[in-house]
């Protein structure tokens, strides 16, 4: 990958903003993502920068930075990671982009290069004399069936000559680049094949389903392992015999399961007391005057926001007010048998310990969010 920086401080604005459609168009943006997740829209945000000043500056990164609370360095990332985003100024009227990916290469695309060299200018990245026009050799635009392109901000322009992009050229410099229509510039439509199709080139007749009389069905054969009806010699059959075919079989089934005699003709399904379900059906919650309990106080005046902790929703948070625990310092202070305690009253086994409550509650209760932020590299929740 070629080394990406921010263009020379000449070039660089004092400052950025939006418009103020754009201001208001970012705003709905950050509002798609969930709490604490709005970080997410750094890339929509930065190519609507692109958009509106034809390439992302200092300023806008930092801008940008600012509004969704990110260090600086973290939008730098993103820019100057995805070739996408032009890092310094590109041509005002049209930016082309070549691709020079296989299938293009093999169809013309150093052709089209030579004329953005002879008619641009001989680097790429640099602006002709006027500063309307600029160009560079891009990877993959996926439209290969309709190589050579290139793409002129959001449209491409396929199957080209030279003389066509010269031509294209010609009218975005003029300033009548919307004159041009984009996608192939020969009689095809889209991607289909060059000189019309070569397939399915017969017009077929719809049919009328009313007119079509249903097939006679076909003799039904069970399959192999379908079910059948019982018969005598099931019941003379020591290896069929199961609850439901064996009478005694049912009777001892249904005497475990509490059931009377009378009704041993039919099938009882029991739950085994080993089984992992009937374990945690009869697990009672452990004693609230358990020693292992930990302590809780008197509801404070202010009392911590729980819900800050990974795994601690609105109900938990109540279930441990309930609980007498309305502190971070009360969690991070939890020993091996109280984090026990509280597990088994909660009924999610393993969860303190998973999600690590009392190393979140202590970075909590040392520097609130900021120390989390600090510890976990993330916004708590």
């Amino acid at each position: 990958m070629s080394v990406r920086r921010l263009a020379e401080d000449q070039f660089q604005p004092a400052a950025f903003s939006f418009s103020e459609d754009n201001a208001a168009w970012a705003e709905a943006t950050i509002r798609k993502y969930p709490e604490g997740r709005q970080q997410s829209a750094v890339i929509p945000l930065l190519m609507r920068a692109q958009e509106q000043d034809g390439w992302v500056t200092r300023s806008a990164i930092e801008f940008v930075a600012d509004k969704l609370s990110m260090p600086y360095i973290r939008v730098l990332e993103v820019a100057t990671f995805y070739t996408q985003f032009q890092l310094k100024p590109v041509g005002t009227r049209a930016h082309i982009q070549v691709c020079g990916t296989t299938p293009c290469m093999l169809r013309g695309a150093e052709e089209l290069i030579k004329v953005c060299k002879s008619k641009i200018h001989a680097e790429p990245f640099e602006r002709n004399a006027d500063g309307t026009l600029s160009w560079e050799e891009v990877e993959c635009q996926g439209a290969c069936v309709n190589a050579p392109m290139v793409m002129i901000f959001k449209d491409s322009y396929e199957d080209l000559t030279p003389t066509q992009l010269e031509h294209i050229i010609d009218r975005f410099e003029a300033g009548k680049g919307a004159d041009i229509k984009p996608g192939p510039q020969v009689d095809r439509v889209y991607s289909a094949p060059v000189g019309g199709l070569t397939s399915l080139t017969e017009e077929i007749k719809p049919v009328n389903t009313l007119d079509v009389q249903p097939a006679a069905p076909a003799a039904s054969v069970p399959p192999a392992n379908a079910g059948r009806p019982n018969t005598a010699a099931d019941e003379t059959n020591p290896a069929l015999k199961t609850p439901a075919t064996d009478k005694k079989a049912a009777a001892a089934n249904a005497k475990v399961s509490g059931e009377n005699a009378d009704k041993a003709g039919d099938a009882v399904v029991t739950t085994g007391e080993g089984s992992p379900s009937a374990k945690a059906a009869a697990a009672p919650k452990p004693s609230l005057d358990d020693p292992a309990r930990p302590a809780g106080i008197e509801k404070p005046a202010t009392v911590d926001d729980l819900k800050l902790i990974s795994g601690v929703g609105p109900k938990i948070e109540g279930t441990l007010h309930s609980l007498g625990i309305f502190t971070f310092a009360q969690v991070a202070g939890w020993t091996s048998a109280e984090r026990e305690w509280v597990d088994g009253y909660l009924r999610f086994s393993g969860r303190i310990e998973r999600d690590d409550w009392v190393k979140q509650a202590e970075a909590l209760a040392r520097g609130g969010e900021a120390e989390y932020i600090r510890v976990f590299g993330k916004k708590p929740r």
